[in-house]
């Protein structure tokens, strides 16, 4: 343990009423530093659980630190442990009793009331961070499966073409939000950006369709490391994309 000395002195102060009378003196006092290993501890993804209910959190199957430097530990902890656990929830409180309570998420979506805010807020909360902290890795991406390959050349013309269309819509994006690639109705990949915790999935949204890869651009994802630098965080993005269980999304959404 680090410790600091701190010395007091008592200077001649014109005050009404005392004083130091005129006499300098020093007093040596010790006080205790948390140590670097203190200021950086920090909880672990497999402690932390959602009250019960009909919508669970995914499980982190990596330390916080493991992101680094993309995404620093302590967004990663206060991001999975409190904004997500909030929406999970918060989303069980909200359903508990009604029709959807035990419904496929899929189906919720389907019959949710945009005017109920409270639903649409913590059911969007919910799949967009499911979503996101699914998709993470700390290993560096992978390769992409040939049929995923396939679809964004088809669609985009190649995958460097691919990351500059997302990129850019992501840095376009005004506010809080989240930047999706999705597999629309007819079976193409689009990019698409929404609001707050809106996403492709509900009845109304501009590109309609199945979402298979998403980016956190509220800033509780990225303002710890990077502050105003939102561009950088969306670059470095790219470098902790799981693209194989991007494959086995769009697998599952081409099939349905």
């Amino acid at each position: 343990m680090k410790k600091i000395v701190i010395f007091l002195f008592c200077s001649i102060f014109a005050l009404s009423i005392g004083s130091c009378k005129r006499k300098k003196y020093t007093e040596v006092v010790e006080v205790p530093l948390p140590s670097v290993e203190e200021k950086l501890a920090l909880g672990a993804p497999e402690d932390v659980k959602a009250e019960p209910g009909s919508f669970e959190i995914t499980e982190l199957k990596f330390g916080y630190d493991a992101l680094a430097p993309n995404i620093d530990a302590q967004t990663m902890e206060i991001h999975y442990s409190k904004q997500y656990v909030s929406f999970t929830n918060n989303l069980n409180k909200v359903l508990k009793g009604t029709d959807s309570e035990n419904s496929p998420i899929e189906d919720v979506f389907k019959k949710l009331d945009l005017s109920n805010t409270e639903t649409k807020n913590n059911l969007g909360g919910y799949y967009n961070h499911t979503l996101y902290f699914d998709l993470l890795t700390p290993k560096g991406g992978g390769e992409l499966s040939d049929a995923l390959k396939v679809a964004i050349d088809k669609d985009f013309g190649s995958f460097e073409e691919f990351k500059t269309q997302f990129k850019e819509s992501a840095s376009k994006q005004f506010g809080s939000g989240w930047t999706w690639l999705v597999v629309d109705t007819e079976g193409k990949l689009e990019i698409t950006n929404t609001q707050n915790q809106d996403n492709p999935m509900m009845p109304g949204t501009k590109i309609a369709g199945t979402p298979i890869l998403a980016i956190d651009l509220w800033e509780h994802a990225y303002y710890l490391n990077y502050q105003n630098n939102r561009k950088k965080y969306i670059d470095n993005f790219f470098k902790i994309i799981n693209w194989k269980k991007v494959g086995d999304k769009f697998d599952e959404a081409i099939s349905k």
